[in-house]
């Protein structure tokens, strides 16, 4: 092993393998770790080194298992086994090595998990990367503090199968679902039960960032007098993927047509776009055409393939003219300006929308103008 006899001495050697005291050792086993980690080794080398390091997992110091689990804790050089040796280690040589060891598979990490109890899975849980099958593994069998670590760290990918794992096991616990509710990303499903369990702060995160069905945060609107601000239409245009978001609508049947002429109305023409694609099932870029560009037929041959009420017909159709006779200024605040001329032109027309609808259109253009003279008082001030 010439390079690392270069910088171990046969001394070193000999104090790590016989060394009369724990320190002793431990400083050989530093110095060689070291040496293993930063030199560049040949395959005759490595073949030695991990031979030593085997040694030094067998000793009795606890301190120098130690030495070893610490300084090699993010090696890709150390042996496998010696790594499975040490995780069943006490916890303070294992858990450096389940922090941060790259040589574990994940099929080692599922085990951990399995058997090794809740502080290791703690220490799993805090890895900087986890595959979905180690973090399932933790949705199922977790204690409930590694269930919360796991999901307060996003670099845990989940399926979406272990996130209703997750809720399913620890829908009493707030925090859990708080460090689910938190997590950067969420499948809509996952947010929607959230919404049901988690406290009104957290709830209030959910309907914020996430694009929360419509029905569901009517739901909530109707469950307590507080709620009752939760704007549908502002959940929806919030969706970041929206073809995705119009068809969970679609497939959970809350994809209403009022929902459609509110949002429309509202100047969010990008999800009246996709929901009429997806109730008709005609591919977006057609539907674009059809809406925009086909002329006064297209739009009602869309919309009657989509078997939204023929009733509505002429709200949507006015709407639709509403939308394409209004411009952005430029300035700013311009979406909020765009979505003041919006309602101001749908809602000085005669009206073929239904009553309620109406109600809240109007209630939405006293909100969106109060914002708009909010901010221009702010700017004057």
């Amino acid at each position: 092993m010439a390079t690392t006899r270069s910088a171990l001495t046969q001394d070193d050697i000999r104090v790590l393998v016989k060394g009369a005291t724990p320190d002793e050792r431990a400083a050989a086993a530093h110095k060689l770790c070291r040496t293993i980690e930063t030199e560049s080794l040949s395959d005759a080398d490595r073949t030695l080194a991990g031979e030593i390091l085997r040694i030094m997992a067998a000793d009795a110091a606890e301190l120098v298992r130690r030495a070893l689990a610490v300084t090699l804790k993010k090696s890709p050089l150390l042996p496998r086994d010696v790594a499975l040796k040490l995780a069943r280690d006490v916890e303070g040589v294992a858990l450096p090595l389940l922090s941060f060891s790259p040589v574990f598979t994940d099929e080692d990490l599922a085990e951990i998990v399995r058997l090794g109890g809740p502080v290791r899975q703690v220490a799993i849980a805090k890895r900087p990367k986890l595959s979905p099958q180690v973090a399932d593994a933790l949705a199922e069998l977790g204690a409930e503090r590694a269930v919360v670590t796991a999901c307060a760290n996003d670099a845990v990918q989940f399926s979406e199968r272990g996130l209703q794992t997750v809720v399913e096991r620890f829908e009493t616990s707030e925090r859990v679902l708080a460090a689910v509710a938190y997590r950067q990303t969420l499948p809509l499903a996952i947010t929607e039960r959230l919404i049901q369990l988690v406290s009104d702060e957290v709830r209030e995160h959910l309907i914020n960032r996430y694009a929360v069905a419509p029905e569901t945060a009517l739901q909530l609107a109707l469950d307590s007098a507080e709620r009752a601000s939760v704007d549908l239409v502002d959940q929806a245009g919030r969706a970041a993927d929206m073809k995705a978001f119009v068809a969970h609508l679609v497939e959970s049947q809350r994809l209403s047509a009022s929902l459609l002429l509110r949002g429309l109305v509202n100047g969010n023409m990008t999800f009246f776009e996709w929901g009429i694609a997806e109730l008709a099932g005609v591919p977006h870029h057609r539907t674009w055409l059809m809406i925009h560009d086909a002329g006064p037929l297209g739009l009602r041959a869309i919309y009657e393939r989509a078997g939204l009420p023929a009733r509505l017909y002429p709200a949507f159709r006015l709407a639709v003219d509403t939308f394409h006779s209004v411009e952005f200024d430029g300035g700013a605040h311009d979406k909020e300006r765009f979505q003041e001329k919006m309602l101001q032109r749908f809602l000085t027309q005669p009206q073929p929308a239904a009553r309620e609808d109406v109600d809240y259109l109007l209630e939405k253009m006293d909100q969106v103008s109060d914002a708009l003279r909010f901010e221009a008082a702010a700017v004057n001030a």
